[in-house]
């Protein structure tokens, strides 16, 4: 299933949430080694995970994590606005049809092949996302092997600058443009699946 949540007002009342921020937590801190908030050593929570943040939540049948993706607008705090407007040439993408893709979680417990698999379902998501709520383009921060594999998806993509050395990491910010023909590019490499979003019904607090 793929869960869309908006506006959700006890993020760790609810089991899936809860998993996904402890995802979060395995891949980031623990394999990735970002200095980011953890609570109660268990869940990557941060500054910008507040009523305004949105969650694509790829889930299993029984609702356990899978992959997920936090969406902010760009229009208020956002990371690459906020914490990484060096890295853009000029001015960091602002609008309200402009949103910043941050936390792409592929959770650890899967092979290699399923992972590509959520990842697929999780692109596709995003781009229907942004097609039905009238989203034109999503920005992003990125760490170069990442942002390699996002530029070669096939989809309206460019970097936003030159990438940096920031604290260890070479990162780089970049902006994709969502339009019409953006699943039919990603098809061509396999990669878009349409899914039907579940909205935050799908999801009450446990």
């Amino acid at each position: 299933m793929i869960l869309v949540v908006e506006r959700p007002s006890r993020p760790l009342g609810n089991p899936t949430l809860r998993s996904m921020f402890e995802a979060r937590k395995r891949v980031f801190v623990d394999l990735l080694k970002w200095d980011v908030p953890v609570l109660q050593g268990r869940y990557e929570i941060d500054q910008f995970d507040d009523p305004n943040a949105v969650y694509i939540i790829v889930t299993d049948r029984d609702g356990g994590h899978l992959g997920s993706a936090r969406l902010l607008q760009t229009m208020r705090p956002h990371i690459l606005g906020t914490l990484f407007p060096r890295l853009c040439a000029g001015d960091p993408p602002r609008g309200s049809g402009i949103l910043e893709i941050t936390r792409f979680c592929l959770d650890r417990s899967q092979g290699g092949a399923q992972r590509i698999a959520t990842r697929n379902r999780l692109v596709s998501a995003l781009v229907d996302y942004a097609l039905d709520r009238g989203v034109t383009s999503y920005v992003g921060v990125a760490e170069m092997a990442w942002l390699q594999q996002v530029l070669a998806f096939g989809w309206a993509c460019r970097p936003l600058g030159a990438p940096l050395v920031v604290d260890g990491r070479l990162l780089g910010a970049l902006r994709i443009e969502i339009e019409p023909n953006t699943p039919a590019l990603l098809s061509w490499n396999g990669i878009y699946a349409p899914h039907s979003l579940a909205p935050n019904r799908e999801l009450e607090p446990a």
